[in-house]
């Protein structure tokens, strides 16, 4: 017994001294922790990234954000909820042009649609029926109509009784707060669309055309930087193309 207890503590001895079996150890500690730190890594990633997104359906420009934001979604762990915020409450005491105004007192019935839609049946319901009614509106150029917003409604099998919400201000004052919830957080100097990301929100990115694919990823991966600086306020060149529409779905 004496002789193995020897034997045995001797074992122990050498493969403390062994250089090679203690970095083995280190290799397989170092592995194990990587592979732990993965795990961590992969169930963070597993929630997406949540990005508050105001809009206007009229607005053409916002139609472009948000169709870049549905190609963000297919290369970025990102979700986008949709809020709307009008137009018409945005210019409603300000001095605008005869023709403006005509066409901001007709962009009430959308909104009010919109909001309808998302109080009585949600969020997955507001995006159906906002891509919907941008397809309607800016790529068949179908006009700002009863007659649009009902087919709208019928394409994604809401009621088509809820145009009427549109010819009534019964519920302007729950749109005034959908509105003011996203405007108030980027000040009176800009319109649609507003993007709440981690906290940080901004006015745009306004673009024409949209890019896609990975492109489409790494200008999100900016806007984010950008947006996530507080002193960071605006980066703005003018527009010398109009909204291009071509090879975007609906």
């Amino acid at each position: 017994m004496a002789k193995s207890d020897k034997k045995s503590v001797s074992k122990k001895g050498r493969a403390k001294k062994d250089p090679a079996r203690k970095d083995a150890a280190k290799k397989r500690s170092a592995k194990k922790g990587a592979q732990l730190e993965s795990v961590s890594a992969t169930a963070e990633t597993d929630q997406p990234t949540l990005v508050d997104f105001w809009f206007d359906p009229t607005c053409p420009w916002a139609w472009l954000t948000s169709r870049w934001m549905l190609e963000v979604e297919k290369v970025r762990p990102v979700k986008t909820i949709f809020h709307v915020m009008s137009l018409s409450v945005l210019n409603e005491h300000r001095d605008v042009s005869d023709d403006y105004r005509r066409m901001l007192n007709a962009n009430w019935a959308p909104v009010r649609i919109a909001l309808t839609v998302w109080q009585q049946y949600g969020q997955e319901q507001l995006a159906a029926f906002y891509t919907a009614l941008g397809v309607r509106l800016h790529h068949h150029k179908e006009g700002v109509h009863r007659s649009t917003l009902v087919a709208a409604l019928n394409d994604v099998g809401l009621p088509p009784e809820l145009a009427d919400a549109g010819e009534t201000g019964d519920n302007d004052d729950a749109l005034r707060w959908s509105h003011h919830e996203g405007m108030d957080l980027v000040g009176k100097d800009v319109g649609t669309p507003v993007l709440k990301i981690n906290g940080a929100a901004i006015f745009g990115p306004v673009m024409s055309p949209i890019v896609t694919g990975e492109e489409a990823g790494r200008m999100f991966d900016a806007v984010v930087r950008l947006a996530s600086y507080p002193g960071f306020f605006e980066l703005k060149r003018s527009r010398t193309v109009a909204p291009i529409f071509d090879g975007i779905g609906g």
